[in-house]
């Protein structure tokens, strides 16, 4: 059985849950190994992960390359700009050529649309490395991360600053599914998507719109932000004036929960979306969240070869 993963709720609260508890057990059991060092049982062996990238990458790439040498498995890389894709080979084309060769296929692109189309010409499982509408490997991350720094999900409060782009689309889609509550802090024209806001409400999700950062971070227990201008983006500037004053600093995280912790997927542009003081501070966890895409994307993988969940 293989299964894609587009977005988390094609895993639902149970399939992360699963994939949440497989994590925690690898990362603990591999402990002080070296990072090459497969694991004990290396469930992926003989199986290879195709991966394209149509964006550039840091933490998704090396992330996916050492998650499949961990479960004994290999991957390809591939940039877009050197295969026929680049070239005009259909996506649909690219999935049937690809599933004969692979066992797997990650894609990072813009447009949502050709990671879905890439599933339903696909014979093998399509995951999601990002695209312009939701990042769920990079949520996984974060969710692992919350839950190892012991907070509990359900009913906890997370506050977002900022653009509602990609990742904010996954964070509410996870908040529904896994019952937390998003308090969303963003300037007029930047909201998150009205389709992702309906579809998670018709969930039960809690979620609400704020003007002003201070009541959306009030007594929060994880404080979320991103860069915000994302790679291609055009009227920069206008964009950075509109978004100034929903920078987190220290004295928006001081109106957080005394043990709120700080996320950011990386990179960050400090001094724009966060203040040195905050992401080097005591409160952030970035550098656990960025070691936590290793031992997400393992899980990711796993459950779409259908070896849990």
């Amino acid at each position: 059985m293989s299964r894609h993963f587009l977005d988390l709720a094609d895993a639902g609260a149970d399939g992360i849950a699963a994939m949440i508890a497989d994590a925690l057990d690898r990362k603990a059991a591999r402990a002080e190994w070296p990072k090459g060092r497969a694991d004990a049982d290396a469930p992926l062996g003989g199986r290879t992960l195709a991966m394209i990238f149509e964006k550039n990458s840091t933490r998704t790439r090396v992330s996916f390359d050492m998650a499949m040498r961990q479960l004994g498995g290999t991957t390809i890389v591939m940039d877009a700009g050197s295969m026929q894709l680049g070239r005009g080979e259909t996506i649909a084309d690219t999935a049937r050529v690809l599933s004969r060769y692979v066992d797997a296929i990650m894609i990072r692109t813009d447009d949502h649309a050709k990671i879905v189309e890439m599933a339903e010409h696909a014979s093998v499982p399509v995951i999601n490395g990002l695209t312009d509408h939701s990042h769920p490997c990079q949520i996984m991350a974060d969710l692992l991360t919350v839950i190892d720094r012991g907070v509990a999900l359900p009913g906890s409060r997370w506050a977002w600053l900022g653009d509602g782009n990609n990742v904010l689309h996954s964070i509410i889609d996870a908040g529904s599914l896994l019952g937390f509550e998003v308090r969303i802090a963003c300037p007029p024209g930047y909201e998150p998507s009205m389709e992702v806001m309906e579809a998670a409400l018709k969930r039960g999700a809690t979620v609400q719109i704020f003007r002003d950062p201070a009541k959306a971070v009030a007594h929060a227990d994880v404080v979320v932000t991103d860069t915000w201008i994302s790679m291609g983006q055009e009227h920069a500037g206008e964009k950075l004036a509109a978004m100034a004053p929903f920078q987190v600093t220290g004295a928006i995280m001081a109106g957080a929960a005394l043990d709120a912790i700080f996320l950011h997927c990386l990179p960050a542009h400090r001094g724009e979306e966060v203040a040195d003081a905050v992401i080097d501070g005591p409160r952030s966890a970035v550098w656990d969240e960025a070691e936590n895409r290793l031992h997400a994307q393992k899980s990711v993988l796993l459950w779409c070869f259908g070896l849990i969940g």
